[in-house]
């Protein structure tokens, strides 16, 4: 006979699976779709595979406002569609969702938030200074988000920015430790035998491509060389890079495609339906 700690622990599994999935009232998801034409351009099914993410993710996470912010039914919304847009492929809600079971705040500020840093230089002196943010991703913790930012996001396809993306890609950069821009890969990612086969397989593509990007922003800011279409932050350092790319990719995936043809097919991989959830 099973304990009984371990019969309760069955039990609540078991309503876990079989609960029906919330969901969002119409309109707001309507709303929320036709703000960002990147969202209201996925084909009826998967918008519809996109709103059950959506509508779990909501129960699960709690919104908070900082400074006399009210985070409104639309807005939660908003972020609820774009955090879970990279899922969208990987298997059903609950199962694509166990990616953010690390965290169940989400921090919105109206605007800017200011963040205070410290570093050490190499005579191990330590230097404090502010860093103006629009979001945040804490490995193990809540995720920050600039009300602002995410509300830019919906003019700025051209661009391939979004905040709420860019956050939640580090968060899924990080469910294998530190965010380094490799995030885990699924066994038999693109034909490799094995997860150090994958990892080669994705730095022989990311490291180069890296390298080159730094070049570029290295180039306009200190020469004034032509900027590159991706985000300029991306060449602070792998993660961040990794992370500007994949909001690119699902903002504006044909121009990320044309800008870095050796990187779309990666993340097609690892994003898209073909992956082994």
């Amino acid at each position: 006979m099973s304990p009984p700690g371990a019969l309760q622990r069955w039990w609540s599994h078991l309503r876990r699976r079989l609960a029906p999935l919330p969901e969002i009232d119409a309109g707001l998801w309507l709303a929320a779709v036709q703000a960002y034409p990147f969202l209201h351009a996925l084909p009826l099914a998967d918008q519809a595979k996109l709103r059950a993410l959506a509508a779990l993710f909501l129960q699960r996470k709690q919104f908070h406002g900082a400074h006399g912010l009210v985070v409104t039914d639309a807005m939660a919304v908003q972020i609820a569609a774009q955090a879970c847009l990279p899922l969208l492929h990987w298997g059903t809600p609950r199962e694509a969702l166990a990616w953010y079971d690390d965290f169940v705040g989400i921090v919105v500020h109206p605007g800017e938030a200011v963040a205070r840093r410290e570093a050490v230089d190499e005579a191990g002196v330590v230097h404090y200074y502010n860093e103006v943010l629009l979001g945040e991703a804490m490995d193990g913790g809540p995720v920050m988000l600039s009300w602002q930012a995410v509300d830019d996001s919906r003019h700025s396809v051209a661009a391939g920015t979004s905040v709420v993306i860019h956050e939640f890609a580090h968060k899924i950069d990080m469910r294998n430790g530190t965010a380094d821009g490799c995030p885990p890969l699924p066994p038999g990612f693109m034909g490799s035998t094995g997860t150090r086969a994958a990892r080669a397989l994705w730095h022989a593509a990311w490291e180069p491509a890296y390298a080159q990007f730094r070049e570029q922003v290295i180039i306009a800011e200190r020469f004034g060389g032509a900027s590159p279409w991706l985000d300029g932050y991306g060449a602070t350092a792998p993660a961040e890079f990794f992370a500007v790319a994949c909001e690119a990719y699902f903002v504006n995936r044909a121009q990320f495609a044309q800008e870095f043809s050796t990187l779309a097919p990666l993340l097609a991989a690892f994003f898209g339906p073909a992956r082994n959830a």
